[in-house]
């Protein structure tokens, strides 16, 4: 399934994923190095970077329910779709309700419940994201329909793609 917006011909939430994906599990890493080496600098890092996360996820967000809603109805891809935006909408709330919770401590280091709802999830993220890889990888969705190891540039001028063309890349 083609995905239904795009930037210069790649799909957006995929690239837009890597940004919030990136940055809430680096803070979640960043709280368990303060706790360990105990460097001053980690905890306000790891709180501009949640920020920073929770942002980038709810931006993908937007683009990912776009292309959930081009799914067919009553599909495996679609009963996925669901339980991977579901859990990552769970994931932002959780880190940004981590967020809030350092926001008044002096250099933002994180009490208890704000590193166990770090560390909750990034838990629950790698499901959510294997979800996202099956989604993909799997079920082929926001995956253009003449994909293959020799496909032309998405910025070249595109054809429409026929039975007989599919066939005869997929034999190159």
């Amino acid at each position: 399934m083609e995905s239904k917006v795009k930037l210069f011909g790649h799909p957006i939430d995929p690239m837009l994923v890597v940004f919030p994906l990136g940055l809430l599990a680096t803070a979640a890493l960043f709280d368990v190095l303060y706790l360990t080496i105990a460097n001053a600098a980690l905890p306000a890092v790891s709180f501009y970077m949640i920020a920073a996360g929770v942002v980038g996820g709810l931006l993908a967000a937007i683009f990912g329910f776009m292309d959930w809603l081009g799914l067919p109805g009553n599909s495996r891809a679609r009963n996925l779709g669901a339980w991977h935006g579901i859990g990552n909408f769970v994931i932002v709330v959780t880190f940004a309700v981590s967020w809030l919770l350092r926001r008044d401590n002096p250099n933002f280091i994180p009490d208890g419940v704000a590193l166990i709802l770090s560390l909750a999830g990034v838990g629950l993220a790698l499901f959510t994201w294997w979800i996202g890889g099956e989604l993909v990888c799997r079920l082929g969705v926001a995956v253009d329909p003449g994909a293959n190891v020799n496909a032309p540039s998405s910025l070249t001028e595109r054809k429409p793609v026929t039975a007989s063309s599919v066939k005869r890349a997929s034999h190159r």
